[in-house]
């Protein structure tokens, strides 16, 4: 009896495929990362006696720990992307990995104001109260600052950056650049209201200005994580060409 086997042909990623799912797989990470690290941060930002000793600090360092993850992933987003986004717009895809580097920047800063209270107060415990807690303070308005001009503002500079490419090429469907670029001049218009104080930063009407940019990250980053960009046929890269023709036959797009 004869057997015949078949060879498994095995199908290799493109590199552009690589760069969207590594992409995709680093835009998921800053979800999964961010979010745990504000309840694990609550009693230095909330609490004005922490740095006396007051309440558990066990959750400090792994908070720090996580945003520097998230710092990465955000770098990453932009490292990934940059091989692509460049072919469709220089310039654009530069601003993204600038606006990236400069987000993970003031998140490493806070992270770095947020350990400083941790520090003082598992080694200067028992010194000067008055001194302990205005330091203390002080390193809080740091972390609050840096949350607003990081995470705050630079996710509506990399929605004009990104979005605007993936849109005027169709790279992805285009409600999903749509929800970057409405979200992003409301989380610019949010966060200059909270420089100036004309609202909380963290409040309810953040989590509504907020809302439009998380969901164009999340949304893109399945995407990528899942089916990658629908590269347009040479000749059509870096807006040579008319850009309706990049959809082909294709309708939705």
């Amino acid at each position: 009896m004869t057997t015949s086997l078949t060879p498994t042909t095995w199908v290799s990623m493109s590199p552009d495929r690589k760069a969207t799912l590594a992409a995709g797989l680093f835009y998921l990470g800053t979800f999964v990362f961010s979010i745990p690290a504000l309840a694990l941060y609550d009693g230095v930002v909330n609490d004005p006696d922490f740095v006396l000793g007051a309440g558990s600090d066990r959750g400090v360092p792994w908070g720090g720990l996580i945003e520097i993850l998230t710092a990465l992933t955000c770098i990453g987003t932009a490292v990934a992307l940059y091989p692509v986004l460049k072919r469709y717009g220089p310039g654009r895809a530069i601003g993204f990995v600038a606006s990236r580097t400069l987000e993970a920047a003031m998140i490493c800063t806070g992270v770095v104001a947020v350990l400083t209270v941790y520090t003082m107060r598992q080694e200067l415990a028992g010194t000067d109260a008055t001194a302990l807690t205005t330091t203390a303070r002080a390193l809080v308005a740091v972390k609050d600052w840096t949350f607003l001009l990081g995470p705050g503002i630079m996710p509506a500079v990399n929605a004009l950056c990104f979005a605007t490419i993936v849109y005027q090429f169709r790279l992805v469907p285009r409600w999903i650049p749509t929800l970057g670029l409405i979200g992003a001049p409301l989380l610019l218009i949010f966060s200059t209201g909270a420089l100036f104080g004309v609202w909380d930063q963290v409040s309810g009407v953040g989590m509504l200005a907020a809302l439009p940019i998380a969901t164009w990250e999340f949304s893109v980053g399945i995407y990528m994580t899942v089916k990658g960009f629908r590269m347009p046929p040479v000749g059509h890269e870096a807006g040579v060409g008319p850009v309706a023709s990049v959809a082909g036959s294709s309708t939705g797009r």
